[in-house]
Parts: C-alpha cells; structure tokens; sequence
C-alpha cells in the first residue's frame, strides 16, 4: 500500500524568518563600489564610510523586527510602498531596481522596508495611533541615530 504525505505549508513566522534572512544576506553583500568613480581618496573612503553606516543601521533594524511581533503580511506590505518599491519580495526573492547608484543605495532600500514594518506594526499592534508614539516607541527599540533617521 502507497501512502501520500503531506508537506506542511511554512509557518507564517518561518516565512517572514526567510524574508529576513534573504533581506539580512542582501544588505551583507559587497557594495562593488568603483574607485575609478571617485575623484581621490577621501571622497571615496567617505562614500564607504556611510555605505557601512548602512550596514549597521540595516543589521539594527533587522535585530529589531526579529524581536518584534512584525508578521509578514506587514513585511510583504512594506515592500511596496518603501524606497519608491524598487526593492521588491516575490514571495520567493528579492528583487532590486537601481535609482541612481547600487553601491550607495541598496543598503538604504533594505532599511526603508524595515522600518516601514516596523511602523505598520508599531502602529496595528502596539497602540502607537500617532506618529510621535510610533518614533518613541522607535526610540526604545533602537538606537537614537538610527530612530532619528528611518522614523522622521
């Protein structure tokens, strides 16, 4: 006698951990930055000095989500409407549009998303129903420069 097993469908929480570790490898991907297109040494090491600023901020945010009670359907949601959705979730990957120059954007894209689901859910699930609310409750989870920036 054959029997079938059934594959459980992925838990909604194993499914935003997916989006976050595809987001997490994203943002740690080498920014392939050009020498060629900077004028001298200062300007370029200045270009990759907040190009790492990106990094951490994006790490911060991503600690700050997993702690949280983000869903993915806030996830997903906050794929299309951050950083003009240029950075995309097909539900299986990521996608990205470049604006203007990849090396110093795509980390910002990847913060845009974060705290845009942070948002969603700082709103829909902690009772945070004004935007000064939602930056305190910003302030307490994540450090000052990073709730300054993506929660303005």
């Amino acid at each position: 006698m054959h029997t079938q097993t059934a594959t459980a469908a992925p838990s909604p929480r194993a499914y935003r951990d997916h989006i976050l570790g595809e987001l997490a490898a994203f943002a740690a991907a080498r920014p392939r930055l050009e020498y060629g297109n900077y004028g001298d040494r200062a300007a370029y090491r200045a270009e990759v000095r907040g190009i790492t600023r990106d990094l951490h901020h994006a790490r911060a945010l991503l600690t700050a989500v997993r702690l949280s009670g983000v869903t993915e359907a806030q996830l997903v949601t906050a794929f299309r409407g951050a950083f003009s959705g240029r950075l995309s979730w097909d539900g299986s990957r990521l996608d990205y549009c470049t604006g203007q120059y990849y090396p110093t954007e795509y980390r910002k894209a990847v913060c845009a998303v974060l705290a845009s689901a942070l948002w969603a859910y700082y709103r829909d699930d902690c009772f945070c129903d004004t935007g000064v609310k939602i930056r305190a409750a910003a302030r307490r989870a994540l450090p000052g420069a990073i709730a300054s920036r993506w929660f303005n």
